[in-house]
């Protein structure tokens, strides 16, 4: 019984270290890259969590473009009333945003305007034809919110976030920050979009984000060693007890 027990703490051993693994993996899995820090303080709380938003670009055949996102903007400006410069955070709003945009054969623009800040916030998507693959290609922003010194204005035409297959929506449940420029950066949670081949006001079958695979991994894995905990144990069990009656003698 002293070898079955050796053997169930060394099952224990390595399970817990298969666990602890999983657990490292997911924490360095979903953590998104920094900006470049220009900011020495907030001028706004914290805003929390946006609100996801459906946005729909409808074009002489129907709705050519859908999105659903919850946005979060993170600006980097000089402020008026700190002097000095500021890391600003502001939630999209339904009930303040307004949404235009155009669908072309290789590109897709989903502009969204803001009425409280003035915000202007522009996505383009681009289509490559050979390999049927879209993706986030162009991200724009102009901003003249009443603390700026003067309007800040962003834009990187040369991204890759957010890539689909034509004909499908790309999916993210995980909160996800897109690094546009050293003073913008966007924070989006809870993501599906599909900026080409929309049919019938519905989104095509979803590709899911590497970090929502990710997330998935993790039980899998914690069940797997637990699964396999439990048959080691059991077997230890069973070999144990057959050795303890070998050493009987029927009378």
């Amino acid at each position: 019984m002293t070898q079955a027990g050796g053997v169930q703490s060394w099952c224990l051993g390595v399970t817990l270290q298969l666990i602890i693994a999983a657990v490292l993996h997911q924490g360095f899995a979903t953590v998104a890259p920094s900006t470049t820090a220009h900011a020495t303080a907030s001028p706004h709380k914290d805003p929390g969590r946006p609100e996801k938003i459906n946005y729909f670009i409808n074009n002489t055949k129907g709705t050519c473009f859908m999105a659903s996102i919850g946005i979060q903007l993170n600006v980097t400006f000089s402020s008026v009333s700190q002097n000095k410069t500021v890391h600003g955070v502001m939630n999209l709003k339904p009930n303040f945003t307004k949404s235009s945009g155009s669908c072309h054969a290789t590109n897709a623009t989903l502009q969204l305007t803001t009425d409280v800040e003035k915000s202007n916030l522009t996505f383009v998507f681009s289509l490559n034809t050979t390999s049927s693959k879209y993706h986030l290609s162009e991200v724009s922003l102009s901003a003249a919110w009443p603390d700026m010194k003067e309007p800040v204005s962003a834009v990187n035409s040369s991204l890759d976030y957010l890539r689909g297959t034509l004909g499908y929506s790309y999916m993210c449940r995980e909160e996800q920050t897109l690094i546009v420029a050293p003073d913008l950066s966007i924070n989006i949670f809870q993501v599906q979009v599909q900026p080409f081949n929309v049919t019938g006001d519905q989104f095509g079958a979803a590709e899911e984000c590497q970090l929502d695979e990710d997330d998935m991994l993790i039980p899998i894995i914690v069940g797997a060693a637990l699964a396999g905990l439990v048959l080691i144990v059991l077997l230890a069990y069973l070999i144990g007890r057959k050795r303890s009656h070998a050493g009987y003698q029927t009378i």
